[in-house]
């Protein structure tokens, strides 16, 4: 069986970043990256529905070590997969992908001090180290609500996650069912392409309009050099961000009052702020962030709509609602979210016991307690998800590096004694999204204080990952 030193489970954003790390600091090591689909990217090659795009900047979005240079601060997935691919050549990654490998099971041999990484239709292997850049949502479909009469539509049904290529929209009446960052995104991409659209929302999400373009970032990159120019926009960003993010939490209302003024600054005098005014607090679910308000423009310009109801039933000819109003269509689009799947939905063991992972700590939100030589990433979900995924990336580099110092072979985070639990078991992350809810209860727990707090604050986690202790509820043997 052929064994190699680190296996990294994804060539998303995520894993190529990792695998970038890793040869950066420890090229001495034998890596190999492993991807179930057979193409690069992850999110950004996955998704294909109209519109699609980043929601976070891009200088904090990319990666530290290679900066972003395009014009446009948010950017469309396919100029982010680019990017992505673009990284792996440079940083010598690309040729150790091997694409088309599923992982489906991994299982850790103390006696041998190795994980066995079982793949779908393919040879085993063995590693020293496991990290899992397996994102957090199950790839092979989205999430659909059962709603009555689905079956019954006459026209046709599509679920973002899985669009049709070439799907020709001109002309026809379109209904978006959603109200998330992927609604948002699809309804003014499909007004553009000449359809008339209905966002049909349950309830309401706050909604942002955010520049495309960063002015500062254009200012500063003529005046510096990219590298130098990078760090300073992306420290910037990060600071704006986090501001925000701090102001929302301590005065929800004005940050409320806030959005809502901005909301109808940009729509037509008279428009109902009801369809932007949701009843729990900003970023109690996070934000949706519209480039130049393009939804905005598509409400003010009459291609689109937004309707606040419920769905009594779908009947060949359209959407029926609670409230009696018949909503026509030939094209349904269920934009109702993704299905949580926490590592990729790999079947874990340690020396022959199964992992609950549910019922496991994380530890830094990086490794499990209980579990030896393994790390996954998990983003933010109130900034841009690399933030979190690079700093990841440092640890398990800085942890190798002890291993190797010390000559341990392996190194497990231990169960948080009793003061740093809490009195009953959280989730590591916590939003009110829907796709949230309905799989928290497979997401690790997480600790009330020290590395088994996870915290959604990248600054302390600078400090906490980049510079922080390496013994701290570790075992090493």
């Amino acid at each position: 069986m052929h064994t190699v030193d680190v296996v990294v489970v994804g060539a998303g954003l995520a894993g190529v970043g990792m695998a970038a790390r890793l040869r950066r600091a420890h090229p001495e090591l034998d890596l190999v990256v492993l991807e179930g689909r057979s193409a690069i990217g992850g999110t950004w090659d996955l998704f294909r529905y109209p519109g699609v795009r980043s929601d976070s900047d891009m200088h904090t979005l990319g990666y530290p070590f290679r900066p972003w240079t395009d014009e446009r601060s948010i950017a469309p997935a396919g100029v982010i997969r680019d990017y992505v691919r673009e990284t792996a050549e440079e940083e010598g990654v690309l040729p150790l992908i091997r694409f088309g490998q599923r992982v489906t099971a991994a299982s850790w041999s103390s006696a041998t001090g190795r994980w066995r990484v079982e793949v779908d239709g393919g040879e085993p292997l063995e590693c020293r180290f496991l990290v899992l850049c397996t994102g957090y949502y199950r790839y092979e479909a989205g999430y659909t609500p059962d709603i009555p009469g689905l079956d019954d539509f006459a026209g046709r049904l599509v679920h973002p996650q899985h669009w049709p290529e070439g799907l020709d929209v001109s002309g026809r009446r379109v209904v978006v069912v959603g109200s998330g960052a992927t609604a948002v995104t699809l309804v003014p991409a499909l007004a553009a392409a000449g359809a008339r659209v209905t966002m049909l929302q349950r309830s309401p999400s706050y909604v942002g309009a955010v520049p495309s373009r960063d002015a500062f970032a254009r200012r500063v990159g003529r005046m510096l050099p990219p590298a130098v120019a990078h760090r300073i926009v992306r420290a910037k960003n990060v600071a704006v961000s986090t501001a925000i993010y701090r102001f929302a939490r301590l005065r929800p209302a004005a940050m409320r009052s806030i959005l809502l003024r901005r909301a109808a600054a940009a729509l037509p005098a008279g428009f109902d702020l009801a369809h932007f005014s949701p009843r729990y607090d900003p970023w109690d679910e996070r934000l949706c962030a519209v480039p130049d308000g393009d939804l905005f423009a598509a409400l003010s310009g009459g291609r689109a709509e937004v309707v606040t109801d419920r769905i009594a039933k779908v009947v060949p000819e359209g959407v029926e609602l609670a409230s009696g109003r018949m909503l026509g269509a030939e094209l349904l689009v269920t934009a109702t979210g993704l299905v949580l799947q926490p590592l990729g939905g790999i079947r874990l063991t340690v020396d022959g016991a199964p992992v609950d992972v549910s019922t496991r700590y994380a530890y830094r939100g990086m490794m499990l307690s209980g579990v030896p030589n393994l790390a996954f990433t998990i983003g933010y979900v109130n900034a841009s998800w690399t933030l979190k995924t690079d700093l990841v990336a440092r640890y398990v580099t800085r942890l190798l590096t002890r291993l190797a110092r010390t000559g341990a072979a392996s190194v497990t985070p231990q169960p948080p004694a009793d003061g740093e639990t809490v009195s009953e078991a959280e989730p590591m992350l916590g939003l009110a999204s829907g796709y949230f809810r309905r799989g928290t209860h497979l997401l690790p727990r997480r600790g009330r204080r020290g590395p088994w707090r996870v915290r959604q604050d990248y600054l302390r986690d600078v400090l906490s990952l980049a510079h922080g202790s390496l013994r701290r509820g570790l075992r090493y043997r």
